[in-house]
């Protein structure tokens, strides 16, 4: 039987990604969590909502980074930022050109801060509607990330709707992180969305959770540890790739090497290479 099947960098048949809101001095100890256990990830943040001096008693607390301190904390950190809304509105209850002007100011001010081209977003509030999705297009966003918990590891594939596979605080992320490690995608590969926002970790006094999920699912042969935007132009490089009518040749056009598994065999197609099959 003729099958296609995505791969990742390597061919590892999982990836894993991340997502924290809203710009939070919690970030600090989450990332630390994150770099001692080689994970990536994507920071969402809101550039007209620094705070104007920094805490340092921050448990129990909801409270902003600086300016200052989110250059030295993401600023060439190896993690994705994302915009979030420069002021965190509902978009859907404002007017589309105010909420327009929200989406593009956040990504020019991001960029000039951080020297990333931003492609990404997160719904503030999670919340959303077809003209919000259709404005972020105007916008140049390519993905942006819901609330809506999909409980799979299934690759997306409406990219300004997307489900995160669940929260950290989800009663199901010990089983889907057991099924994760111990399982293999005998069809496309898996993809592990976790999100949330760093303060709850504070707010429940369960670091625990980030950090034995942490220790789990780091350092495995077999998954791919990428940033949101890094995930997004991987799957759409493999979806990009052009294949003859017999299916013994294919191109990719893009600047991107790609795995997938043909018949039961692994290919690797380097940017605008063409093989045979």
């Amino acid at each position: 039987m003729n099958e296609m099947r995505i791969r990742f960098p390597g061919g590892r048949p999982k990836c894993l990604t991340l997502s924290y809101d809203d710009g939070v001095i919690n970030d600090v100890r989450l990332m630390d969590i994150f770099k001692k256990h080689g994970l990536k990830g994507t920071f969402n943040l809101n550039s007209g909502l620094w705070a104007k001096e920094e805490f340092s008693d921050y448990e129990h607390t909801h409270r902003r980074i600086t300016f200052e301190n989110a250059v030295k904390l993401y600023k060439d950190s190896g993690f994705e930022v994302a915009a979030h809304g420069v002021t965190h509105p509902f978009l859907e209850r404002i007017p589309m050109n105010i909420a327009t002007k929200e989406v593009l100011d956040d990504r020019r001010n991001l960029e000039r801060t951080f020297g990333q081209i931003v492609r990404g977003f997160a719904y503030p509030f999670g919340t959303y509607t077809d003209d919000v999705v259709n404005m972020l297009k105007c916008c140049g966003v390519c993905y942006a990330r819901t609330v809506n918990s999909s409980h799979n590891f299934d690759i997306p594939t409406d990219w300004l709707r997307l489900k995160p596979t669940l929260h950290h605080g989800d009663g199901k992320l010990e089983e889907l992180t057991k099924q994760f490690i111990e399982g293999h995608p005998w069809n496309d590969g898996w993809l592990f969305y976790v999100w949330g926002h760093s303060y709850e970790f504070d707010f429940g006094n369960n670091w625990e959770i980030i950090e034995n999920f942490a220790d789990r699912v780091s350092g495995r042969d077999d998954v791919w540890y990428a940033t949101n935007i890094e995930v997004y132009d991987y799957v759409e490089a493999y979806r990009s790739l052009i294949f003859d009518m017999d299916m013994t040749k294919v191109r990719n056009n893009t600047v991107i090497p790609v795995w997938f598994e043909w018949n039961e065999k692994m290919y690797e197609v380097k940017g605008g290479e063409e093989i045979a099959l």
